[in-house]
C-alpha cells in the first residue's frame, strides 16, 4: 500500500507542469481524501492509505493534473474573511479583488444608509462580503447569469448576508426600478476576446465572465454610459479592470467623471478605477 509520501511525491511530479503550488495542491487534496490537517499529513510521511483511499486520491489527482482549478474540485474559494461556494458557473474569486472591497467597506464607515450595488457579482463574493461587514447598508447584486445567480444566493443565504439579487444586463434592473445608489462596484469580464483562447483560464471558468470584448473594456464602457442614470451626488465607482487597461480606461471614465484615479493593487499593477459623482 502506498504511503502518504509517496503519493504526494507523484502528485507533485504531476502537477508541477500546470501549478505553480504543486506541493501545496497535492496536500490540500491530500488532506480533503483523508479527512485530515495539513499539519498531519506533513508529520505523518510514513503512514498507508488504505486502497480506498487510494483511489480517492487517484481520482482528484487526475481532474487537478488536467488543469481544473482547486477551488472547483473542492467547490470553495476563500475570499477576505469568509469561504464561498463556488461551481465552474461562477468566476473563482481573486485576492485581487479585495482591494476593490477594501475601499468600498471604508467609503461605508461614514456614511449611514448608504445604498450599494456589485454589477456582474458571480458568485456573489463581493456583495456578500460587503454587505456582511457593512450592516446597516442595503446592497443589491446584479448578474446577467441565472445560474450564477443561483450560487450568489447560496453564499448571501450561508453568510446570512441581507442582498437583493437581480436578473439582467448590467444596471438594467436597477434602472428599469428607479433605484439609485451610493455606491456602485464592478469586476466585470476584462480579458481581450483575441488573448483569450491562449489562456489556461479559459478551459474551465465561465467566458461570460471573463471576455471583455475586443479591447477588454466593452461592458465597462457601457456601465460608465448607464452609471450616471443610477448614481446619487457624491456616489463612488470602484471597477476592476487589467494591469494593462489603467490609462484606457481612465480616458473613459473621465468623459463620464470629473474626479478619476487609477489604483494599483499590492503587486504594483494598476487595477482600480475610482470615480466620484459630483
Amino acid at each position: 500500500m502506498p504511503t502518504i509520501f509517496d503519493v504526494l511525491k507523484d502528485a507533485k511530479a504531476r502537477f508541477q507542469p500546470i501549478s505553480d503550488s504543486a506541493s501545496l495542491d497535492a496536500q490540500l487534496l491530500l488532506c480533503h481524501t483523508l479527512d485530515v490537517s495539513r499539519a498531519h499529513v506533513i508529520a505523518h510521511p510514513e503512514k498507508t492509505l488504505a486502497p480506498e483511499q487510494a483511489q480517492r486520491y487517484a481520482a482528484l489527482v487526475e481532474r487537478r493534473a488536467a488543469g481544473e482549478p482547486i477551488a472547483y474540485i473542492f467547490n470553495r474559494r476563500a475570499f477576505y474573511d469568509r469561504d464561498f461556494f463556488v461551481t465552474p458557473d461562477v468566476l473563482i474569486p481573486r485576492p485581487e479583488t479585495e482591494l476593490l472591497l477594501e475601499q468600498a467597506l471604508d467609503f461605508a464607515k461614514s456614511r449611514a444608509n448608504l445604498v450599494a450595488v456589485d454589477v456582474g457579482t458571480g458568485s456573489g463574493a463581493l456583495s456578500v462580503t460587503f454587505a456582511a461587514n457593512a450592516p446597516n447598508a442595503n446592497v443589491y447584486a446584479v448578474d446577467i447569469s441565472p445560474a450564477a445567480l443561483d450560487v450568489a444566493r447560496r453564499n448571501a443565504s450561508q453568510h446570512s448576508a441581507n442582498v437583493t439579487f437581480f436578473e439582467g444586463d448590467l444596471l438594467q434592473p436597477l434602472i428599469e426600478r428607479g433605484i439609485n445608489v451610493d455606491l456602485l462596484m464592478a469586476n466585470l469580464p476584462y480579458i481581450t476576446s483575441d488573448e483569450l483562447p491562449t489562456l489556461a483560464v479559459s478551459r474551465y471558468e465561465p467566458h461570460l465572465a471573463l471576455d471583455g470584448g475586443a479591447d477588454g473594456l466593452d461592458l465597462v464602457r457601457r456601465l460608465l454610459v448607464q452609471a450616471p442614470q443610477v448614481l446619487n451626488s457624491g456616489a463612488l465607482v470602484l471597477l476592476e479592470i487589467g494591469a494593462d487597461q489603467g490609462e484606457a480606461a481612465r480616458e473613459l471614465a473621465q468623459a463620464v467623471f470629473s474626479e478619476v484615479e487609477v489604483l494599483k493593487d499590492y503587486a504594483g499593477f494598476d487595477r482600480i478605477i475610482r470615480a466620484t459623482k459630483p
